[in-house]
């Protein structure tokens, strides 16, 4: 049978029909899919509320309303940490549940709107959680005083339980719950001196360790309300094509195939499980307008970037004595990363269930609001009407960040009959996806006396803030693409940074863990490398004499060259060449510096041996979670340097799957020390860092070991084969 593609679900028809069906009301949140859950009950006890994140039932439950996502950084743990040191609660007493779509109560106090990601969910909840959790005690305290008749700086609170050590009273936060609700909440609650600190500083276990050790955690792609069906879907090879037309005859005759949806830019099959959907999508003869992409080429899209390096900046930062490429004496180079793909273990999906003015969703994102936002739009009813039901993310790194996948899962489900689960083969996810885009930096320098004293860095490529935060770009300037330029730890003298807005055509580009500065770092910290060889100077030193003014920066570089033995022999194996090299950065609000220690084949291969990291992110919730996120990161930075790329050729992504988008594997992990330094500096971000700091180390160990600066990445073998040229 040929098909022509439907009317989108967003048409007059359809929304007419919603709209005349409609009826208000939607049950906002749902308990997290751990094991200890917090239920609501229509018989449920009197519970103190002081705030939008603290309820404390007269049966003494606590629970925690968790304003951000676990994606697998620990979040739950840390900020159910937060609460509990200030309330005086053991950590096991505190239960979660899951906020509710709402910017004005749950929005990230950095963002604005209620999202993960940034590394921000420390750094922004350290003080707000710490607070209402001070406030509660402080009423619950001021409940106890009232009834003893005593004076409230005479009580003390332990364990959930308030003690009046004068008289030997004592009474649990669950009988002081009623009565704290009508105590007023103090405007500005003094917090714990950190000394006193009975969790934070502490290594805690993961509260998540047992349901996902278990198999009982919940992801979006476990989502199975009754009668749900299960589709997949093909959109067009080329970005921003569409469905000219469909045969889906042999697809049909598929045991277990349902129906086939045929939207203007996608196909989607529907069945009875995931293998008949597959097998029906296999079996699909699709007819493609390719549109005015089809020609895109890896070379085209670098070469416009290159065109558009050319264009003036809009100056981000001007101070003192300028450099421009060219000058007499004057050091230039220029840096480039690719297109990657965030390729998550649980790949895209989302389960919907539109009715007639109403829209149920399961999904794990990082952006509740957004998704509820694009679900009424794609359904043609208003935010209220959404129910969206949160699960742990099996993976984020910026790609949940986008809702594009919910667009596409309610237009589909606008065409079935009950909850369809909506679910991208690893193929789709990677081959039609959105990626970190490709960035380049040209920078420039000039040396006296060993030292820099001029530095102009340009740094070109797309903004994704002004699509997705757009209050954020101000003046022309991508706050995220200049992170790390604008802001490197050095004293060089003359400092100029300017950025250029470039999109690559027809492909679309969103944040990949380590954003910005993922960019920015491999640029600079392979140009100071540069420099310090032009100076004669050893990498170390070289960064050492340029950090006089930044301690935290100096120190965590010094406690990196300690542990990594900087300066003493490495043994090489016959054919191969060995080297060390730094990396030093201060984004995200915490300050890292890594030393890789590599061997280079005379063949070009490049084994990493051992990663060193140093890592000062100020006050420590969990250490053991600080160290998981420094080591993930690593690995994941590792596979973009060694083998992460995304090309183009007549339009299309040529990688797929993991065969040929490839992650770090086991024989090729390197041993991974990870060392904290310690802070009494308010937290920085941690879930990021390790990704940005690993490829400048590798690369410049391996300008060390073999004379080779790399200035482009996945690292390039044939460039590193003895006698190989950059």
């Amino acid at each position: 049978m040929d098909m022509q593609p439907s009317p989108s679900p967003s048409g007059a028809s359809r929304r007419d029909l919603l709209r005349g069906l409609a009826y208000g009301g939607l049950l906002l949140a749902v308990g997290l899919p751990l094991g200890r859950l917090a239920v609501a009950r229509e018989d449920a006890p009197t519970v103190f509320a002081p705030d939008a994140f603290i309820r404390i039932a007269s049966d003494g439950a606590a629970t925690l309303i968790m304003p951000q996502v676990e994606m697998g950084q620990g979040i739950y743990t840390a900020m159910t940490m937060l609460i509990a040191e200030e309330l005086d609660l053991p950590l096991a007493a505190v239960r979660l549940e899951a906020a509710p779509p709402s910017d004005a109560l749950y929005g990230n106090p950095i963002f604005k709107v209620q999202a993960t990601g940034g590394s921000t969910s420390v750094r922004a909840y350290w003080t707000p959680m710490r607070k209402a959790g001070a406030a509660a005690r402080a009423m619950l305290v001021q409940a106890a005083a009232k009834r003893w008749q005593v004076d409230p700086a005479a009580c003390e609170t332990q364990d959930g339980i308030v003690r009046h050590a004068a008289s030997g009273r004592s009474l649990p936060y669950g009988e002081l719950a009623a009565a704290a609700s009508h105590m007023t909440p103090p405007s500005d609650p003094p917090l714990k001196d950190p000394k006193t600190f009975r969790l934070l500083g502490k290594t805690q276990t993961r509260l998540d360790i047992e349901a996902k050790g278990n198999g009982t955690a919940k992801y979006g792609i476990d989502a199975l309300p009754p009668g749900v069906k299960v589709a997949t879907l093909s959109s067009c090879p080329v970005p921003g094509g569409k469905i000219r037309r469909v045969d889906d005859t042999q697809a049909r005759a598929v045991a277990g195939v349902r129906q086939v949806v045929v939207l203007e830019d996608l196909v989607a099959v529907v069945g009875d499980h995931m293998w008949a959907a597959k097998k029906g999508l296999d079996k699909l003869v699709i007819e493609w307008d390719e549109g005015p992409n089809a020609t895109l080429s890896t070379e085209s899209l670098r070469a416009a970037m290159h065109e558009a390096a050319k264009r003036p900046g809009v100056p981000v930062k001007s101070e003192g004595a300028d450099v421009r490429p060219g000058d007499a004496g004057v050091i230039s180079a220029s840096y480039e990363l690719p297109f990657l793909a965030h390729a998550p273990m649980e790949p895209m999906n989302c389960t919907v269930h539109l009715r007639p003015g109403a829209c149920e969703i399961w999904i794990g994102t990082q952006v509740m609001t957004m998704v509820q936002a694009k679900a009424a739009q794609a359904a043609g009813l208003k935010p209220d009407q959404i129910t969206i039901h949160n699960h742990l993310l099996g993976g984020g790194f910026g790609r949940r960040l986008e809702v594009d996948m919910v667009d596409k899962a309610v237009r589909i489900a606008a065409h079935v009959d009950g909850p369809v689960k909506v679910v991208w083969t690893r193929e789709e996810d990677i081959q039609k996806a959105m990626y970190r885009s490709t960035y380049g930096s040209w920078l420039s320098a000039r040396l006296e006396n060993g030292k820099p004293v001029a530095w102009r860095h340009t740094v070109v490529g797309p903004s994704v803030i002004a699509r997705w935060l757009p209050p954020a770009f101000s003046g022309g300037v991508d706050i995220d693409a200049i992170d790390g330029a604008a802001d490197q730890p050095y004293a060089v003298g003359g400092f100029h940074v300017d950025y250029v807005r470039h999109e690559p055509q027809g492909v679309p580009t969103c944040f990949w863990r380590g954003v910005g500065p993922n960019n920015n770092i491999f640029s600079v910290e392979s140009f100071i490398d540069r420099l310090a060889r032009e100076a004669k100077n050893d990498p170390l030193d070289f960064r050492r004499a340029l950090l006089t003014a930044n301690p935290r920066a100096l120190q965590v570089l010094n406690t990196a060259a300690a542990h990594a033995g900087w300066g003493t022999p490495l043994a090489a194996k016959a054919g191969e060449r060995v080297g060390r090299g730094i990396c030093l950065q201060t984004v995200f609000g915490s300050f890292l510096s890594t030393i890789a220690e590599v061997a280079v084949g005379d063949d070009g291969t490049v084994r990493v041996r051992r990663l060193v990291t140093a890592v000062d992110c100020g006050m420590v919730v969990n250490p053991d979670g600080v160290i998981s996120q420094i080591q993930g990161g690593l690995v994941f930075g590792l596979s973009a340097a060694l083998h992460g790329r995304i090309t183009f050729e007549k339009g299309r992504v040529q990688q797929s799957n993991f065969h040929d988008y490839r992650v770090v594997r086991i024989d090729e992990m390197p041993a991974v020390e990870v060392h904290l330094v310690p802070s009494t500096e308010a937290p920085g971000g941690i879930g990021e860092p390790g990704t940005t700091t690993v490829q400048p180390a590798v690369a410049n160990a391996i300008y060390a070991a073999t004379g080779v600066q790399l200035t482009r990445m996945p690292i390039d073998q044939t460039l590193l084969a003895k006698g190989g040229r950059t």
